[in-house]
């Protein structure tokens, strides 16, 4: 089993900055994708940002040139750098990420998990 966990929310002023982490654990062989999604009560889940298969990334309209995604692929962990936070950008956090692992067997499997989020607040 692979769980995914993010880390990094919390309270900020209009044009400050966070980082958020994904990080997976669990027997993981491989990741093929991370992807960052937010939504808000009542709201759809909406992408942020996130890594393809082919390794490129891939940004949300409203997010481009203030949002970087990173990985570091020892760790397993996929960061989200935030810059210049609005407070539409108030929303919970929360990343899916696909890959393989090694199940209890011994055998390689795919996975596809989702974290609990990480909750981001912007306000004065």
């Amino acid at each position: 089993q692979v769980i995914v966990v993010e880390s990094g929310g919390g309270l900020a002023h209009p044009g400050g900055s966070l980082r958020l982490s994904c990080t997976a654990s669990g027997n993981v062989v491989s990741i093929n994708t991370v992807t960052w999604y937010r939504h808000t009560p009542g709201s759809q889940r909406e992408l942020v940002a996130g890594f393809t298969k082919d390794g490129g990334t891939n940004y949300a309209t409203s997010v481009k040139g203030r949002f970087t995604i990173s990985r570091d692929l020892a760790k397993n962990t996929v960061y989200l750098q935030m810059d210049d936070l609005k407070p539409e950008d108030t929303a919970l956090y929360d990343c899916k990420a696909e890959g393989y692992y090694i199940t209890s067997y011994g055998e390689q499997d795919f996975f596809a998990s989702w974290g609990p989020g990480t909750q981001v607040t912007v306000s004065s």
